[in-house]
C-alpha cells in the first residue's frame, strides 16, 4: 500500500486491474486505491508476472502492506515451487521523493494509457455449480485470492461515489454500481442501496415499537464528509512541514509586459483551444532556471539533502468539490512551452476527474502554486514535506512602474519563495528569483 501523502496511514484497495498469472511491465496500472484525496491508480514498479494478490477489494490496510507478489516474467504462479527471487512490492513512501524516483518518463509529461483486460462477465448468483467427481482430489489454489473478480464498475467509467462497504457488497452480489441509485450525501451509494438493488429484504420497524414523539425528533445521522477528510489530510501535512522544516521566505515583483506581449503574439497563430495560458509561461520560466539551483530541487532524506536528477514540478490544483492535490509535471525542463501547456491541461483534467496515478503524486521535486486570477497579490506557501522549496505566484496586477526613468502602467506579478534553510539560504533564493525575472524579461518563443 503506497503512501500518497505525508500523513497517510492506511488506504482501501478498491479494484484489481490484473489477475494471477498475468504479465505486467513497469508502469502498468494494476490497481485502484482509495485515499482521503480520492481514487488513485497504482502502477507496477517491477516487470514480471503476477504471482499472488494478497489483499481483497474493499479491504483497508496500513501503508507498507504487501498488496501483490510479482515473480520472474517466465515464472508460472500455479507451480508449487516459488519462482526465483520474487519481488515483494511494498510501494515506497511516495510523500518523500528521492533521486531514484526521478527517472525519465515521457517527453510529453503524460503517462501513456495502458490497456487493461476486459471486464469479466458478472456471475449469476443462481447459476448451478458443477459437481466435483468424488475421485478427483481438490484443486490446489495458487493464491488465497481468486484469479479474477467482478468489478464494482467499468474501468472506463468516471469515479462512482460510493463507500468501500458498498463496493465490496456489490462485488459479492454481482451488481454493477452504475445501475444503483445512491441515497447518501451528494448521491453516494451506501451498502443498503446495493442490497436494495439486489432485492434483499430489509427488516421493517417492529409494530410493537412505540412511535417517536413529534416533539423529540431523532438526531441526524452522522456521515463521513470526503471534503473534511481531505482538509484534515492537508492540515496534517502542513503541520508536519511547519513543525519540521525551518522555512525562510523571499518576495520579488516581476514586470510581465515583455512576456505577455510575446505570448499574445504567439497565441494569435494558434486555435483558441490550444493557446498557452500565463500559468504555463511561469512554469516554463521556473523549469529553465532550476538546473542552476539544485539546492532548491530535491528531497530531504535521512537528515541530508539529496538533489534530484530530474526537474518534476508539482503543481497545486484546486478541486471543484474542495481540497487540493499536487501532481507533478514530469521532466518539465525537457518540455517546450507548448509541451508544458499540454501536460498542465492533462494533469488538471485528470486531477478533477479523480484519475490521478501514483506516479503523478510521488515524483515531485519542487512545488509551484499559482493563484492566477483569484484576487490576491501574493501567496506565502508552506513547503511540501520532503521537498526543499515552494514557489508562489499571485495575481497579475496593473500598477504604476518606473521604466527607464519614466512612469508607466505595467502588468506586475509578485513571486515568492519558501525555502528550507537546511538545504539553501536567502542568498541562493534571491538569485533564483532574479533568474526567473530575467528569463521572463528575455523570453523568446520560436
Amino acid at each position: 500500500m503506497p503512501s500518497l501523502g505525508a500523513d497517510m496511514e492506511a488506504g482501501t484497495l478498491v479494484q484489481w486491474l490484473v489477475q494471477v498469472g498475468q504479465p505486467v511491465r513497469r508502469g502498468d496500472i494494476i490497481a485502484v486505491v482509495e485515499t482521503q484525496k480520492g481514487a488513485i491508480e497504482i502502477e507496477s514498479f517491477e516487470t514480471g508476472t503476477i504471482a499472488e494478490l494478497r489483499v481483497e477489494p474493499g479491504q483497508q490496510v496500513p501503508v507498507g502492506t504487501v498488496l501483490a507478489v510479482i515473480g520472474e516474467a517466465a515464472a508460472t504462479p500455479a507451480v508449487p515451487a516459488a519462482p526465483a527471487a520474487p519481488v515483494l512490492p511494498t510501494m515506497p513512501d511516495l510523500s518523500a521523493p528521492t533521486a531514484r524516483d526521478s527517472q525519465p518518463s515521457h517527453a510529453s509529461g503524460a503517462v501513456p494509457v495502458v490497456a487493461t483486460p476486459a471486464d469479466p462477465p458478472l456471475p449469476s448468483p443462481r447459476a448451478p455449480q458443477p459437481v466435483q467427481p468424488p475421485s478427483a482430489p481438490p484443486a490446489a489454489s495458487a493464491s488465497p485470492m481468486p484469479t479474477a473478480s467482478p468489478r464494482p464498475w467499468s474501468v472506463d467509467h468516471n469515479w462512482i461515489r460510493s463507500s468501500p462497504s458498498a463496493r465490496h457488497r456489490a462485488q459479492e452480489l454481482g451488481i454493477d454500481l452504475a445501475t444503483v441509485k445512491g441515497s447518501g450525501p451528494h448521491g453516494a451509494i451506501t451498502r443498503e442501496d446495493v442490497e436494495r438493488a439486489g432485492g434483499l429484504p430489509h427488516p421493517a420497524p417492529s409494530p410493537l415499537a412505540p412511535p417517536t414523539p413529534p416533539s423529540a425528533p431523532s438526531a441526524p445521522e452522522k456521515r463521513a464528509n470526503p471534503g473534511q477528510a481531505m482538509r484534515a489530510a492537508i492540515a496534517a501535512a502542513m503541520s508536519k512541514s511547519n513543525r519540521e522544516i525551518p522555512h525562510y521566505y523571499l518576495g520579488h515583483t516581476i514586470d510581465l509586459h515583455h512576456a505577455q506581449t510575446v505570448l499574445a503574439r504567439f497565441n494569435e497563430q494558434r486555435p483558441v483551444e490550444t493557446r498557452v495560458l500565463p500559468a504555463a509561461l511561469l512554469l516554463y520560466a521556473v523549469s529553465r532556471c532550476l538546473p542552476r539551483f539544485p539546492d532548491l530541487n530535491g528531497a530531504w532524506v535521512d537528515q541530508a539533502f539529496v538533489p534530484a536528477t530530474a526537474i518534476n514540478i508539482g503543481v497545486a490544483v484546486s478541486l471543484r468539490g474542495g481540497g487540493l492535490v499536487v501532481p507533478a509535471l514530469q521532466h518539465a525542463d525537457q518540455l517546450d512551452l507548448v509541451g508544458i501547456m499540454d501536460a498542465l491541461r492533462d494533469l488538471v483534467a485528470r486531477a478533477r476527474a479523480g484519475k490521478l496515478r501514483a506516479s503523478d503524486l510521488s515524483e515531485g521535486t519542487i512545488t509551484v502554486t499559482n493563484l492566477g486570477d483569484q484576487g490576491v497579490e501574493s501567496v506565502h506557501g508552506v513547503i511540501y514535506p520532503g521537498q526543499a522549496a515552494l514557489i508562489g505566484f499571485g495575481k497579475v496586477m496593473e500598477r504604476p512602474w518606473a521604466v527607464q526613468g519614466m512612469l508607466a502602467i505595467r502588468p506586475l506579478i509578485h513571486a515568492t519563495l519558501a525555502g528550507d534553510h537546511r538545504a539553501s539560504d536567502g542568498h541562493r533564493g534571491s538569485l533564483f528569483l532574479a533568474a526567473v525575472d530575467r528569463t521572463l524579461q528575455e523570453l523568446q518563443i520560436p
